[in-house]
């Protein structure tokens, strides 16, 4: 498989096919079943969830202090209608296929939405 790229826009767009063509998203949970998050690098008052297109990316970071995470699989259609209309609302960003140096887009979700809408119509 491809190593994810240090071009911010083709993790995106990687993100977007892959997923679809897989039905999923990839998050990382802990014991407790709590996601995943990370301190936006754009805003101190704004967190982050990571998500990536493939469980082998996902768990890439599952180890060091993140050894706590699993890799779950989010189903395509709770994604899209569920997870990203909630973040929006909740205030959340989403983090776009990162590195495992936690290096990646941040996005709000509804842009990530209408990426997702424009490439399935």
């Amino acid at each position: 498989m491809e190593p994810l790229s240090e071009d911010l826009q083709e993790n995106l767009d990687r993100m977007i096919v892959e997923s679809l063509e897989t039905g999923c998203v990839w998050g990382l949970k802990d014991v407790d079943d709590n996601w995943a998050l990370v301190g936006s690098t754009d805003s101190d008052t704004i967190d982050v969830i990571p998500f990536w297109s493939n469980q082998t990316f996902a768990q890439a970071l599952c180890n060091g202090d993140w050894d706590v995470y699993t890799p779950v699989a989010i189903d395509m259609e709770e994604f899209l209608d569920d997870w990203l209309p909630g973040m929006h609302s909740d205030v959340l960003m989403v983090g776009v296929n990162w590195t495992s140096d936690l290096e990646g887009q941040e996005m709000e979700p509804l842009d990530l939405l209408e990426e997702f809408e424009a490439e399935l119509d």
